[in-house]
């Protein structure tokens, strides 16, 4: 137990990424305009993401390049995670939560986030899904002496909720 902090400092929750996609489902010039919104964003270069079948009635083709995303991790994850937050007004829906502790959520128009606006661009919705992670969940990611997080090392659906709570002072709507 840590005197200081008055709880276990290996139960702390944390951010472990942020995943920002950007579905255009075309290629071409409206998938390079999304890229560059990404990339003003968070500063990083995005990666394309490719269609796995074909879908005749959109005409996408498989392999078709149809969307991309970025993974951020740090500060800059909370930062820009604060941001989107404050365009959903810190309410979420419980369906947002998963029972592995990770949430997700949409926004519909990219220029809420303070980008400032470019008609040569256009207008783009994203998709935010953000991991949380706990001190030595590691353990299952290494190479050598790889093993599995215990039950109570997990993160449940209901700590990743108080922990928005907590952390954003945000709002969870039951639906």
């Amino acid at each position: 137990m840590d005197e200081k902090k008055g709880k276990k400092s290996m139960k702390d929750i944390k951010i472990s990424k942020l995943v920002i996609n950007c579905c255009v489902g075309d290629s071409g010039d409206q998938l390079t305009r999304a890229e560059r919104v990404l990339k003003e964003l968070s500063g990083q270069d995005p990666v394309f993401s490719k269609a796995r079948l074909t879908v005749r009635t959109f005409s996408i083709r498989r392999n078709e390049k149809i969307a991309c995303h970025v993974t951020v991790r740090g500060a800059k994850a909370e930062k820009i995670l604060e941001k989107g937050l404050n365009v959903k007004e810190f309410e979420l829906k419980s369906k947002n939560f998963s029972e592995t502790g990770n949430f997700g959520f949409g926004i519909q128009e990219h220029i809420d986030l303070g980008i400032k606006y470019d008609p040569q661009i256009g207008i783009f919705g994203m998709d935010f899904f953000i991991v949380l992670e706990r001190p030595g969940f590691r353990v299952s990611r290494r190479k050598r002496f790889r093993s599995r997080i215990g039950l109570n090392h997990k993160i449940t659906k209901e700590q990743a909720i108080e922990w928005y709570k907590t952390k954003f002072g945000g709002t969870v709507v039951e639906f």
